[in-house]
């Protein structure tokens, strides 16, 4: 006979399972949207952020109008607020793939909740424990091995993904100001909307009409970002966030080996020694968070 403590360990260990999975398909979903970025580089940052914002408007706005919920939401500021900093983020993040190896600069948006971090403590007047500032200064020491230390790296493209880190950061507080105001999937129908308008009046200039294969696998960047967005979603709701947090940085690893054998993409050692400071400092974090909740509660 199976004891009801060990069904309940047992199924603890199934969520915690599933929750990983679904971590594990959002990072294959982010990857091959950042790869494909990076394949059609010669696209203007404009007209990409328009397909990947038109692919997953499809599915945000099919779900709202299936399931009745207002689509303006209750507040409107702090939502176009929001899509705006999220656009810059994405635009930026884009720009950058032309300057960098693609898992060079998911590595530099990924510092992104350091400057969260720095927002809450400026705006929310947050406290940030020391800890927590030796974790960030490692990350932080890990960009400067890469444009220190690696010559490869180029400046503008740096300067690119630590502007995108920025802005993803200012779009941490804002979510957390929206907080429980209105329906998740109106706050990502805000941000996808206002990036289709923005990215497609700004791609004008630049168009490029796409051909053949171009057209599947612009279409497909919302497809898989909307996926890999709704499958991390699952993964935070499925088990604790310091369990499955640090999967979510696979997704350096993923686009690195894609980068190395698909476009040739080389990573001498200060890259790899950068890349894995920064993702060490934020693995660290989270875990550091997790424990400060525990002791907590």
């Amino acid at each position: 006979m199976v004891s009801k403590k060990e069904r309940i360990m047992a199924m603890g260990k199934t969520d915690l399972g599933r929750a990983i999975f679904y971590m594990l398909l959002s990072t294959l979903g982010f990857t091959f949207m950042n790869v494909f970025v990076k394949y059609l580089v010669h696209f203007n940052a404009y007209e990409l952020v328009f397909f990947r914002s038109l692919g997953s408007l499809f599915f945000t706005m099919g779900f709202l109008l299936q399931q009745g919920i207002p689509m303006l939401g209750n507040q409107k500021k702090l939502l176009v607020l929001r899509g705006l900093a999220g656009v810059t983020s994405m635009t930026l993040f884009f720009m950058s793939l032309k300057y960098l190896p693609v898992g060079t600069s998911v590595s530099i948006r990924y510092i992104a909740p350091i400057f969260a971090a720095l927002f809450a403590v400026l705006l929310l007047k947050e406290r940030i424990k020391a800890w927590q500032w030796v974790f960030f200064l490692m990350s932080f020491l890990g960009v400067i091995v890469l444009k220190g230390f690696d010559g490869q790296v180029s400046f503008v493209g740096l300067s690119l993904a630590m502007g995108a880190a920025i802005a993803s950061g200012l779009v941490f507080i804002l979510i957390n100001k929206i907080g429980q105001g209105d329906h998740p999937v109106v706050v990502v129908n805000y941000f996808m909307f206002i990036a289709t308008l923005v990215g497609g009046v700004l791609a004008i200039p630049y168009w490029v009409t796409p051909r053949g294969l171009e057209w599947l696998l612009l279409l497909s960047l919302g497809v898989f970002g909307f996926f890999g967005q709704l499958y991390m979603t699952k993964a935070f709701q499925g088990a604790k966030t310091n369990l499955v947090a640090p999967f979510k940085y696979m997704e350096v690893l993923f686009t690195g080996a894609i980068g190395f054998f698909w476009f040739n993409e080389v990573y001498g050692m200060w890259s790899l020694l950068g890349i894995l400071l920064i993702v060490g400092g934020l693995v660290l974090n989270v875990w550091y968070k997790a424990k400060l909740e525990g002791l907590s509660s």
